[in-house]
């Protein structure tokens, strides 16, 4: 990393709080946030998959690479799941640069579990880490956001919530929820010149490391996704936390190798209508078939995109 390149970059003397960044997507994301120039808050608390356990050594481990590289960064290991940990994580950014311009929300965990043997912990701990943890780390920069006239938000949602999947109740719950706060966020704080996006990765990563590889189908499934490495995020990312993304707010993208989408959000698609009103009856025999034509499918988010990663 030339200082040319820090002192020119895309994201040049911003300063960026990037959540979960120890490994995978974040990692990536903070690494790609410096070599544009970037001041970076490496948080990430250590823990396991599921959220269990503390280690300081994934945060300052990427620290040192960005500090190497010729770039500015400190490690912060606070949870984004409680509020005051959350604001500790903001004033981490305020003690170290003085400032802060972005925050990216992509610290997560996972429980999967098939829904009726779902647990309320297993419910309650992805809930708290993916949508109160975007609540708390962005509550805790909103209002310097708003003081200094500008800031960009960038929320890690999925497509196991926008479309679905199998024995991720939790996860798609709060990843869902996630693409909805982004969108309020965005409503609330444009008048500030605050904006707030997502970004649904497909990525190989430790999340997604589990998937099971035992018949020639899966092996197959899986050395696609491997090719879809936590790298391809972080353009898009860096990209929308920079002034040249001033046009961008309340969007949902996906990410997936090399292509970038745009995701729909949802819209009226077909009605009926009665000047009379509805009976049960007439609901039955009359809306639910007019409507059916348009009914969408249960579908995972594999069946929506079913061709190889580009």
């Amino acid at each position: 990393m030339s200082d040319s390149k820090t002192s020119t970059g895309l994201v040049a003397g911003k300063v960026v709080v990037v959540t979960g960044a120890g490994g995978g997507i974040g990692r990536d994301i903070a690494l790609a946030m410096a070599k544009e120039g970037a001041k970076v808050i490496v948080n990430d608390i250590g823990a396991s998959l599921a959220g269990e356990g503390q280690d300081t050594g994934p945060a300052q481990q990427v620290v040192n690479e960005i500090r190497a590289a010729g770039g500015e960064a400190a490690a912060n290991t606070d949870s984004v799941s409680e509020a005051a940990s959350a604001n500790r994580i903001v004033q981490c950014a305020l003690d170290h640069f003085g400032r802060i311009d972005a925050v990216v929300n992509n610290a997560g965990i996972l429980r999967d579990r098939i829904f009726h043997k779902m647990s309320v912990d297993e419910w309650d701990s992805v809930i708290k880490v993916h949508l109160y943890g975007a609540f708390h780390v962005s509550r805790a920069a909103a209002n310097h956001f708003k003081e200094q006239g500008s800031g960009a938000f960038i929320h890690m949602t999925s497509t196991s919530g926008l479309i679905g999947n199998f024995g991720q109740a939790n996860y798609s719950a709060a990843k869902l929820g996630i693409a909805a706060l982004s969108k309020s966020i965005a409503l609330d704080m444009q008048k500030f010149n605050v904006r707030s996006n997502c970004i649904a990765p497909f990525a190989w990563s430790r999340m997604t490391g589990n998937i099971p590889a035992e018949t020639p189908e899966e092996k197959l499934r899986v050395a696609r996704m491997m090719q879809m490495t936590p790298a391809k995020i972080a353009p898009l990312t860096v990209a929308l936390a920079s002034d040249a993304s001033a046009g961008t707010n309340g969007q949902i993208f996906a990410v997936r190798n090399n292509e970038i989408f745009l995701i729909s959000q949802p819209r009226p698609v077909r009605s009926v209508q009665r000047g009379e009103g509805w009976t049960p009856q007439e609901v039955v025999s009359h809306a639910l078939p007019a409507l059916k034509a348009s009914y969408f499918d249960l579908e995972r988010s594999g069946d929506v995109f079913c061709w190889d990663p580009v």
